[in-house]
């Protein structure tokens, strides 16, 4: 049953005050103690809505200690490592709680892998169970994961022991696949006793629940170690600086294994009671279709699914009364997008963010009420952290610096430099990967982002690009952040993004990749005269093409990658020679 009242009703500070209400004290809970709070809190309330399933918070839970106690009699011990290959589905956040029970970590891992990647993970993070779906879009992962069993490399260099195999077409027909119903029936052979000495012993916040892969963009992807404690005040941050209400519903077409949505979606919403609805497979009309049907009251989205939906010729048609908040983030969105979906969704509540995998998440957000030109032009500052939250970093869980790229030492406020954070969100560093984990954090805990940024007067972000998207022309460095923000006020522009190529006359110069609006033209003498008078001449991109929406190279979370668009402009660039 919905709510009487929804956000909108209340006043940030009345949401806020109530949830402040409900943690007058920071818990330091693990995850298996934060939901089994939640459930008896919230018990009837629905948690997850999934493909027409509802599954609600005392289901998760009683789920969870099925999982749990077969985790148990499959012989899982304290701090073993669970490989968790899924689509989004109604058990993986039981499968996540049941991790927590008995103390393992929970390993979630990116559906979209190929063979050689599914190999280097389950090798690098000695997982030593997998649990999976036999196939996921189309993909046979189960012939993937039986080729691997086969490879004597792999079994001389991985733990892994056991599978555990969920049917999603047809029975795999290989003994080394145990069933997933086998998998729960041995539940029953594990005491109510046993699992509660099992929990109590796990009882350690400070512990790591899970470990994260990043997506590998510069180099093999490493093994982000995250704490139950960092996933908590994160998403308790989120909560406190957004003012989500008591029972939200959050749309969520986000994949399970990111941060985003398990940290933004899942566990926020268990902090207020309120419930999340995914879509693993985003369209703009079932996006549309299931905001409508389950009264969203939030949309948490990326730029490349914003930008489709608002462009649905239907999207007029269908009742979205209920939602008046969003989060899109993830990668920039130029001001007439945001315009746009205040428009065509009826928002009165918009913000961005800011973080990565490493910093649990979002470290910064823009403000409620923020105008549009700033959520547009920057990424946040530090969240609010209430009872969460650490003096030493202002209140927040986290603070951010500027400093020199090449010597480390700290610029001052305003100057462009490289962004560093620390604080109680942040990883202690990479599995198994020392060396990484040294030059990623110093000893005073800064951690590098690897992005490029500049922090204003006020302490909100602006991201300028990642570290090795800067280029020179003519020994003058170039953000590309800065020119796209030029370009995506031009009136026919949807989205754009910029590379740097190698020149023979300027040693780099920028390529621009360029989605017009529907309906709209353009050519690049009109891109080059709009940059002329806005940004100097060295900024101005010398190439400049046209693309279709769907030739954005995307990764599995729908963001744009820089790296395989430089190898298309290099492309490009050979066959115009």
């Amino acid at each position: 049953m919905r709510k009487e009242k929804i956000g909108r009703d209340f006043t940030i500070t009345e949401r806020r005050e109530a949830l402040e209400e409900r943690f007058p004290v920071w818990p330091r809970n693990t995850l298996a103690t934060h939901f089994s709070k939640a459930c008896r809190t919230y018990p009837d309330r629905p948690f997850v809505y999934i493909e027409d399933t509802q599954v609600t918070y005392q289901e998760v839970w009683e789920n969870a200690r099925v999982y749990a106690k077969s985790f148990l009699h499959f012989g899982v011990k304290r701090r073993d490592h669970i490989a968790v290959l899924m689509e989004n589905d109604a058990v993986y956040p039981s499968l996540m709680i049941a991790a927590s029970l008995v103390g393992a970590v929970f390993i979630p891992i990116n559906t979209m892998l190929t063979k050689e990647e599914l190999s280097y993970i389950l090798r690098q993070s000695d997982s030593r169970f997998l649990i999976m779906h036999e196939t996921i879009k189309g993909t046979d992962y189960a012939e993937m994961v039986s080729q691997l069993l086969d490879d004597p490399t792999f079994r001389e260099e991985s733990l892994l022991e056991q599978v555990f195999c969920m049917e999603t077409v047809d029975r795999i027909d290989d003994d080394r696949f145990l069933d997933w119903h086998f998998f729960c029936s041995k539940s029953i052979a594990v005491s109510n006793t046993e699992l509660e000495q099992r929990r109590g012993a796990s009882e350690y916040p400070d512990e790591v629940a899970m470990i994260m892969y990043t997506s590998g963009s510069t180099g093999k992807p490493k093994g982000v170690m995250l704490t139950h404690d960092h996933l908590l005040r994160s998403s308790y941050s989120t909560c406190l600086s957004r003012a989500i209400e008591d029972g939200r519903v959050t749309f969520a077409p986000l994949p399970f294994y990111h941060c985003f949505a398990i940290i933004e979606g899942l566990l926020a919403m268990s902090f207020v009671g309120g419930a999340l609805v995914s879509d693993a497979r985003f369209t703009p009309l079932s996006a549309l279709k299931k905001m409508e049907a389950y009264q969203a009251n939030d949309f948490l989205c990326v730029p490349s699914m914003l930008v489709p939906l608002l462009n649905e010729p239907r999207v007029s048609e269908f009742d979205l009364s209920s939602l008046f908040a969003m989060w899109c983030g993830a990668a920039p969105a130029p001001i007439h997008v945001w315009e746009n979906a205040v428009k065509t969704l009826g928002l009165t509540e918009i913000c961005t963010g800011y973080g990565q995998t490493e910093v649990t998440s979002s470290g910064v957000t823009t403000e409620m009420g923020d105008p549009i030109e700033r959520i547009a032009t920057r990424v946040g500052r530090p969240k609010l952290g209430g009872v969460c939250g650490q003096p030493e970093f202002h209140g927040s869980v986290v603070e951010y610096k500027t400093i020199d790229p090449e010597t480390g030492e700290d610029v001052t406020t305003g100057s462009i430099g490289a962004l560093a954070v620390r604080g109680c969100t942040v990883t202690h560093g990479y599995y198994n990967k020392p060396d990484e984990t040294a030059r990623a954090i110093d000893k005073d805990g800064w951690l590098r982002t690897g992005d490029i940024g500049q922090i204003d007067e006020f302490g909100y972000i602006e991201v300028l690009g990642r570290t090795n998207d800067l280029y020179k022309v003519s020994g003058e460095l170039v953000a590309p952040r800065e020119v796209e923000e030029v370009i995506a006020e031009h009136p026919a522009v949807n989205q754009v993004f910029i590379v740097g190529v190698p020149d023979q006359i300027t040693t780099e110069a920028g390529a621009a990749f360029i989605e017009l609006k529907p309906g709209e033209s353009c050519v690049r003498r009109d891109i080059i005269d709009w940059c002329a008078s806005r940004v100097a001449r060295f900024k101005i991109p010398r190439h400049v093409w046209f693309i279709e929406a769907s030739d954005w190279p995307l990764t599995s979370t729908s963001k744009v990658q820089k790296f395989q668009l430089k190898e298309m402009a290099m492309e490009r660039l050979g066959r115009e020679k």
